[in-house]
């Protein structure tokens, strides 16, 4: 089946979002606030680190534990969400993971123990993982084939916002309230989910399916049959890439305030942050024009020259001391390193026919991140031993084996209509 392609971008070049329609929009912008929020939500563990070690009494390699299990979480939140999404609709599946990630986070604060906080943690994984199964299948099928990679990758820029507004909650409220009111303000994205149920309509290839798979049939074709090749080979790359960074974002927080006897730059928090904030501008740029790259040259040498240039500029990053170079060659590694994240959902949907699409994206996405959740814990275990920069340096080693697996298996799928 043909996908609908009725407005957005005919005609217009680069212009994708010339006469779009008011569904097409609909389906951009919850995708856009809600992988914003998720990655929020997610990435506030890493921006309050170091006071929940103190009062938790863990140590370094416990607080990555923890940030692993909530990456590990996010594959069963992907493969069932997404499921869910393949049988009941996107944007309902949507709804409900933003609702699930949303609860997560808010009790998050009230953690007195170390297994309480990974429970938690768990909750959030799971909603983190089922948004973005929905929403990437969402977009994916409402909106152009020849404008695929770019929309895509407008809506994954929202990940570099939703990393910023964390970094921005953490400054304002941990003076404030201290680091549980950080996780309290983690329940606002439900909010988002009512205007989800009463505004965005199903993409009508989903619609249009005359048959919806079973759990069971879902899982014969995801492993068994003609698409096996493309979950395993798609799997691979994205756990390489994830784990790279994993193991290097988790950390940078934490880095950049670690003493310079202990190898560190010493930044406070205000500068932390405005470091953190700036670096996401460059995280947006590298979202942003991958999705042009994508569109032009075609996905996977895309993928190639992001991921050599990660494992490229990743050990020059840890050598560097002064504050304002810093900044500067920052927003180089945050370019580089998170800007792949915009080929992952074009590359998926046209890898994978729609009646088990969102189920193969959240278990491939989902699943590299899940595997990707030894990063954090290897990288935690190496900093407690060497120094948070050596273990930022060994991250560059996961980007070189992401770009050698794209590079051999990986086939082209650039603007390929979805069916």
């Amino acid at each position: 089946m043909a996908q609908n392609t009725t407005g957005a971008g005919q005609g217009t070049g680069e212009r994708w979002w010339k006469g779009a329609s008011k569904q097409q929009w609909r389906a951009f912008n919850s995708a856009y606030l809600g992988w914003m929020l998720d990655i929020m939500d997610l990435m506030l563990f890493a921006m309050v680190i170091k006071y929940v070690i103190v009062d938790l009494g863990m140590d370094k390699s416990s607080a990555g534990l923890v940030m692993s299990a909530t990456l590990m979480a996010t594959a069963a939140g992907g493969l069932v969400f997404g499921f869910l999404a393949d049988r009941l609709g996107r944007a309902r599946s949507m709804m409900l993971s933003i609702i699930c990630y949303s609860i997560g986070t808010a009790l998050c604060g009230l953690a007195d123990t170390l297994g309480q906080l990974m429970l938690f943690r768990i909750i959030v994984g799971l909603g983190v993982g089922g948004e973005w199964s929905a929403g990437s299948a969402l977009v994916s099928e409402t909106w152009p084939a020849k404008h695929r990679g770019k929309v895509m990758a407008w809506v994954q820029s929202a990940f570099a916002a939703g990393y910023a507004a964390a970094a921005v909650v953490a400054a304002l409220v941990i003076p404030v309230g201290g680091w549980r009111w950080v996780f309290a303000v983690g329940l606002l994205p439900a909010l988002l989910a009512f205007y989800v149920r009463r505004h965005v309509e199903e993409p009508e290839i989903w619609r249009n399916q005359s048959r919806r798979l079973g759990f069971g049939e879902t899982v014969r074709e995801l492993f068994g049959g003609p698409f096996a090749r493309n979950t395993w080979i798609g799997l691979a790359f994205t756990t390489a890439a994830m784990c790279g960074y994993w193991g290097l974002f988790t950390w940078i927080p934490t880095y950049l305030a670690t003493p310079v006897a202990d190898g560190g730059p010493g930044l406070d928090l205000v500068k932390s942050t405005i470091w953190i904030v700036i670096m996401q501008v460059g995280a947006a740029a590298g979202f942003i024009t991958f999705g042009y790259f994508a569109d032009r040259i075609g996905r996977k040498k895309a993928f190639l020259l992001f991921f050599l240039a990660s494992a490229v500029v990743v050990p020059v990053f840890a050598t560097i001391r002064s504050p304002d170079m810093l900044m500067v060659f920052g927003i180089v590694v945050a370019y580089f390193g998170t800007g792949f994240y915009s080929g992952f959902a074009p590359t998926f949907a046209e890898l994978f026919p729609t009646s088990i699409r969102a189920t193969a994206q959240g278990f491939v996405y989902n699943g590299g991140r899940a595997i990707a959740a030894v990063a954090p814990f290897l990288i935690g275990f190496i900093s407690t031993r060497y120094g948070v920069g050596s273990g930022l340096v060994t991250t560059a080693a996961f980007f070189a084996l992401a770009g050698l697996i794209v590079w051999l298996f990986l086939p082209e799928t650039k603007g390929r209509e979805l069916a």
